[in-house]
């Protein structure tokens, strides 16, 4: 059975391009995000997931394009070969078919795998790197507060009157994580 040939492409920031992966392969449909590999919730990729029938072929520019976390990238793998779906990395060259065990891809897999996890940390050290340069400078000023001053008001004045349902859809209307309301009332 022939199937769909389904593309993900993934990018880190909304500043960078997408246009050069998978530049030249024929797809049928395409899920493309920007937003980091290392984000839990990727929509796009959560939706493809979903969408992927036995018998398509995922095709992704490369394995680090999927995710930074070796564990997580194995289950996307499965989830995907347990659908009856081929995942195939394109850069390199590694197609992971259905009820087929391929000791050697499976080596390059992990080998990638880890060298992502790895390329992951290293970026979370260097960043964590120039923040402290940064911050004994005097340069660094954290991130910018969610909520304005007036803000801040209106959203204590709305919890003392009790006119919402809940928290969480409190923080909901203000646009802010249910963590950074608690941090707001604290």
């Amino acid at each position: 059975m022939k199937g769909l040939r389904i593309g993900y492409i993934r990018v880190s920031t909304v500043e960078q391009n997408t246009q050069r992966q998978l530049a030249d392969v024929p797809l049928d449909k395409v899920f493309e995000e920007k937003i980091s590999g290392a984000s839990k919730q990727r929509p796009a990729l959560t939706s493809l997931i979903d969408y992927a029938r036995e018998g398509d072929e995922v095709l992704v520019h490369s394995l680090d394009r999927l995710g930074r976390n070796l564990g997580e990238l194995r289950e996307i793998v499965e989830t995907l070969n347990a659908k009856g779906v081929i995942l195939n990395c394109v850069k390199e060259s590694l197609v992971f078919h259905p009820n087929i065990n391929n000791p050697i891809n499976m080596l390059f897999f992990q080998i990638l795998g880890a060298l992502a996890e790895f390329e992951r940390e290293r970026i979370l050290e260097r960043q964590a790197e120039g923040i402290a340069i940064a911050k004994k400078k005097g340069v660094y000023k954290g991130r910018k507060p969610s909520l304005t001053p007036d803000q801040v008001a209106l959203l204590h004045q709305r919890l003392e009157s009790g006119d919402y349902k809940t928290k969480r859809a409190l923080a909901k209307e203000f646009g802010i994580s249910a963590p950074t309301l608690y941090r707001y009332l604290s």
